[in-house]
């Protein structure tokens, strides 16, 4: 058996051994889960574990996520065809590509350009144009548009007003929230009169640079 064999087998125990199991049900989710060679996207030296239910470690002290948390973000956000979408925190490249699956485009904000560059690489590898990534910090750059769904990959103590502004009326984020041990994540949806969140379930991720609470002092 081939390594291409053994890969497409393991992306199948990943999708019914772990994704499905937690309640990840969208056809449509479960598809792209299916058809996309995570191995392609998170660093050589960790292919043999691209379909383990563990997060893997990245350049800069950043880690991939485990493939439920993005078989559940994913279902959340719950694309369209025609939907635009902003990640925040591109990382290994492989949940931009999942996005971009789902919806007509992505800009992706990563922070660290070499993450950037290698997500971009690997993206284009598999032949996925509808993804602009950007090399950029969520808290310094800024833009006009408006987007009809945000994916946020790391943890904040409190949801940016800045982020929400980015969202068109009646948008959606997923973005977890929270101090540890006692983060959630939740779907904001942009309503008329004001933000509406819904709890998701319980989880524990990395803050978001710029995002993490500030430190207590204490007499």
């Amino acid at each position: 058996m081939n390594a291409a064999l053994d890969f497409a087998k393991a992306r199948e125990l990943m999708v019914e051994q772990q994704v499905r199991p937690w309640d990840v049900l969208d056809v449509r989710v479960l598809d792209v889960l299916a058809a996309l060679p995570r191995e392609a996207f998170v660093p050589p030296a960790y292919r043999d574990l691209a379909y383990s239910d563990m997060e893997l470690p990245l350049a800069h002290g950043e880690r991939s996520h485990k493939p439920v948390f993005e078989g559940r973000a994913l279902q959340a956000l719950a694309l369209e065809p025609g939907d635009s979408v902003l990640e925040i925190g591109t990382g290994c490249g492989y949940l931009t590509a999942c996005l971009a699956r789902l919806s007509r485009e992505v800009t992706s904000l990563e922070r660290h350009a070499d993450l950037a560059d290698a997500a971009r690489a690997a993206l284009d590898a598999q032949r996925i144009a509808n993804v602009r990534v950007e090399t950029a910090d969520a808290f310094a750059w800024d833009s006009e548009r408006r987007f009809d769904a945000i994916c946020v990959g790391g943890a904040v103590d409190s949801i940016p007003g800045r982020f929400v502004q980015w969202l068109k009326p009646d948008g959606r984020m997923f973005v977890v929230r929270g101090r540890r041990p006692a983060m959630e994540a939740v779907l904001l949806r942009n309503q008329v009169n004001a933000p509406r969140i819904d709890s998701l379930f319980e989880t524990d991720l990395p803050y978001l640079a710029g995002a993490a609470p500030a430190p207590e002092f204490k007499l």
